[in-house]
């Protein structure tokens, strides 16, 4: 496995994290129930800040993870609450670590979970599945997710992960608790930041529960950090605009002008010295008007779409460029999907492939994988089952599965967007967006992105640190804008003005 960059704060899977937790034991002479006691402080550190009154539930099972909610329900007793442990299972199977928490409790022993026990509890603490849970809950944990579920009004703080939630993948298979908050152990799981598990996680707090430095850290999944995009080059004395990279944005059709105008304009802001629209001929004069600080070609066109005849054009213009945005805007014409398949088959740049670009290769994912020059796509949920040809619903239940299966068969970056984004690679490195942007929910924010990342990748930057630089960027516009604007009325145009703020925010 390559490793992880070090703009990318490793998120351990579950099998990592249990290596970490290992390590720490057997190598480094840390009691595991020490680990436990400062992961049931943090616990309750953060109930006491999401329940901050009224009387609390915790709901626990008989791992490692109900040992943390009993330390919890014994710091919050101690600290005055009113707490009742509500347990799902034997109790006098506990062992080890949960044991002797259960030892340690004052008060009342936990009594076997019943739905009406929650009645009237202003929080609960989730101490039912931990990390190490795969697939779908059943019964007796299911019936007591689904209990703390249909109670709207209880505030729920998860311990580690959100019971019914797979930390390593996001994915989720039946009966999963929504969270107000998750108190996680060591480092954050892939899974709490990736769809759907992410709109269970809600606040996610990091609770260092004291692994020594040194840890292994062989995680494959990062969140981008904007270390990412501190690490691009910046202009200096004697920069010149060729110098800053040439990128080449192809597409455009008639009714689809903005796309290739919007990835031009913020391929511009994103600090390509030289931006060229190669757009239909019959078009030329909207994107002369339109671009004012880039040029256009005019390519030959049939009915304001591009086809064969403009593809020896657009090639010889790569010859004096960095890379090239392919497809947005280009349209569905038989032959300008031809046309998309036939430049990207045979231009020797790094290639950004969007929209249309990407709707050209449906079902051709393959045909990608004899590039030689680096590629990245940047498919949405619908695109990437058009890749795939599956179903997109599929694709937002394992997201992670997904891009990662895309990425090997087209042996390129593939960036599935979102408002976790995710960028996987071929060799298996994975990068994972904060996200945070609802403003980015509007027609043109995609081909902003693209711009941006073509950019990147014309500074020749490795694709996968583009792709991942371009991703932080983004986002960051689109908060920028949503805080001047209000994210409900953010339009494309706005996350382009964001640019150079959220560029001074690296």
């Amino acid at each position: 496995m390559t490793a992880l960059p070090d703009w990318l704060d490793p998120l351990p899977d579950a099998a990592r994290q249990r290596a970490a937790d290992e390590w720490a034991i057997e190598e480094q002479d840390v009691a595991s129930l020490d680990l436990m006691e400062r992961a049931g402080t943090g616990l309750t550190r953060l109930v006491e800040e999401v329940v901050p009154d009224g009387r609390i539930a915790v709901v626990m099972g008989k791992g490692n993870n109900g040992g943390d909610g009993l330390v919890a329900a014994r710091l919050l007793r101690e600290a005055g609450r009113e707490v009742e442990v509500l347990a799902v299972g034997a109790i006098e199977e506990l062992r080890g670590d949960p044991k002797a928490n259960l030892e340690r409790l004052p008060g009342d022993r936990p009594r076997p979970f019943a739905a009406e026990a929650l009645d009237g509890a202003a929080g609960a603490v989730d101490a039912l599945l931990g990390t190490g849970f795969s697939g779908g809950p059943r019964d007796p944990i299911k019936g007591a997710i689904e209990a703390l579920e249909t109670r709207e009004d209880l505030a729920v703080v998860a311990a580690d992960v959100p019971s019914g939630v797979d930390a390593s993948t996001g994915e989720v298979h039946g009966a999963a608790v929504h969270a107000r908050a998750t108190a996680t152990f060591h480092r954050a799981k892939p899974g709490l930041w990736i769809f759907p598990g992410k709109e269970h996680a809600g606040d996610v707090r990091v609770i260092e529960i004291g692994i020594p430095a040194g840890a292994p850290e062989e995680a494959d999944v990062g969140l981008i950090s904007p270390r990412a995009l501190a690490a691009v080059p910046r202009r200096i004395a004697g920069s010149t605009k060729f110098s800053e990279g040439a990128v080449l944005v192809v597409g455009g059709s008639l009714g689809l002008t903005g796309a290739p105008s919007m990835a031009s304009e913020s391929a511009q802001r994103a600090g390509a010295g030289y931006v060229t629209a190669c757009i239909p001929r019959s078009l030329n004069y909207v994107f002369e008007l339109r671009l004012l600080e880039g040029m256009s070609v005019p390519l030959p066109d049939e009915d304001g779409a591009l086809g064969g005849e403009a593809v020896d054009a657009v090639l010889e213009r790569a010859e004096r460029a960095d890379a090239m945005v392919l497809g947005p805007g280009l349209g569905r014409a038989d032959a300008s999907l031809e046309f998309a398949r036939e430049v990207a088959s045979r231009l020797e740049l790094p290639l950004l492939l969007d929209a249309d670009g990407l709707n050209a290769h449906a079902g051709r994912l393959e045909d990608l994988a004899s590039r030689d020059a680096p590629t990245v796509l940047t498919p949405h949920a619908g695109e990437l089952a058009r890749l795939l040809e599956i179903d997109s619903a599929a694709v937002g239940e394992r997201r992670l599965h997904h891009a990662r299966d895309a990425a090997r068969r087209c042996q390129a970056v593939v960036l599935l967007k979102g408002d976790d984004t995710i960028v996987a690679t071929p060799e298996g490195p994975v990068g994972v967006s904060r996200g945070g942007s609802a403003a980015l929910a509007t027609a043109g924010t995609g081909d902003v992105l693209s711009g941006v990342i073509g950019a990147l990748l014309a500074k020749r930057l490795h694709p996968f640190h583009a792709a991942c630089a371009g991703t932080w960027l983004h986002a960051t516009a689109g908060r920028v804008a949503a805080e001047r604007l209000g994210p409900d009325v953010v339009i494309a145009r706005d996350v382009i003005e964001a640019l150079p703020e959220a560029r001074r925010r690296t």
